[in-house]
């Protein structure tokens, strides 16, 4: 067959938060999987592609700037394939993210959406919120000031209050789930999908799983957890995701946070491949 030419996007370091080399090392290991089975992966830094046109009609990428999306949606517009779709990484973004969950019924803690500059105590209260996360809505995560947890309403009013003078004018809030923290590996299209408990392998991002603690080892269906991830997957047109969960005292499973193509830091070498062929079965469909 003739050689097919694949645009590989890097991840700029501003979003990768401690973990620049694991999302450089699955991005690479992925590339290298394509080369094996026939495939020219050229590689290109997120400012190389910001700044330059690429020849390439095939674009797998782990962008997350926003021009960067906004080219990636122009080049699909266009007829290119790109993994993941520039959509959904937009998708992604908290206050997308969380109207797609909650729009289709899928397992995600209650949630307001609020301005920044609004007084959300009376709000808080009347929704029976004590305990809860303040995410910012308008974008991925990029410091560990974008993800707060606060005890009361109080508290709440005071964080999103400095979320308003750091200029985010946007913002959920979820209500906490108490429960053990899983963290979810998957890949669309693949058997694939590895779960982990993040705390006890000390695999943190801002340390915030330090607030659910030492798994409890409750028993969940780890299929239902899966179909639940792959539902998620397909509502926010993303193919190579991963994210966390909780699971609840009873069992019962939400998702807490997806992401669009995540380090797979603790299962790289059995996802890269997987990653590989997903890619694979997508260019072959493509018309």
């Amino acid at each position: 067959m003739a050689e097919i030419e694949i645009a590989g996007i890097m991840r700029a370091g501003a979003y990768s938060p401690n973990h620049i080399g694991n999302d450089a090392a699955i991005f690479n290991a992925a590339a290298e999987q394509l080369r094996k089975r026939g495939y020219v992966v050229n590689i290109y830094s997120e400012e190389q592609f910001k700044l330059n046109d690429i020849k390439e009609r095939v674009i797998l990428n782990m962008c997350r700037e926003q021009s960067s999306i906004a080219k990636l949606q122009q080049l699909e517009d266009r007829g290119c394939l790109v993994i993941n779709s520039g959509y959904g990484i937009e998708n992604c973004t908290r206050e997308r993210m969380t109207r797609i969950l909650l729009g289709n019924n899928i397992p995600y803690p209650d949630s307001l959406i609020v301005d920044t500059n609004e007084a959300i105590k009376p709000l808080l209260k009347k929704s029976g919120f004590q305990s809860c996360w303040i995410k910012r809505g308008d974008f991925h995560a990029m410091h560990k000031e974008d993800v707060s947890y606060v005890r009361h309403p109080e508290e709440a009013q005071e964080v999103l209050q400095e979320y308003f003078l750091r200029g985010i004018k946007r913002a959920v809030i979820n209500v906490h789930l108490p429960g053990d923290l899983v963290k979810f590996y998957g890949v669309c299209g693949t058997p694939f999908f590895f779960w982990f408990y993040p705390f006890d392998q000390g695999h943190s991002k801002y340390g915030h799983e330090a607030i659910n603690g030492k798994s409890q080892g409750i028993k969940f269906n780890v299929k239902e957890m899966k179909d639940i991830c792959q539902r998620a997957a397909e509502e926010l047109n993303v193919v190579i995701y991963g994210g966390d969960c909780i699971v609840s005292p009873d069992g019962e499973m939400r998702i807490i946070d997806f992401n669009d193509w995540p380090s797979f830091a603790p299962c790289r070498n059995e996802a890269a491949p997987h990653i590989a062929k997903s890619v694979i079965s997508l260019i072959k469909s493509h018309k």
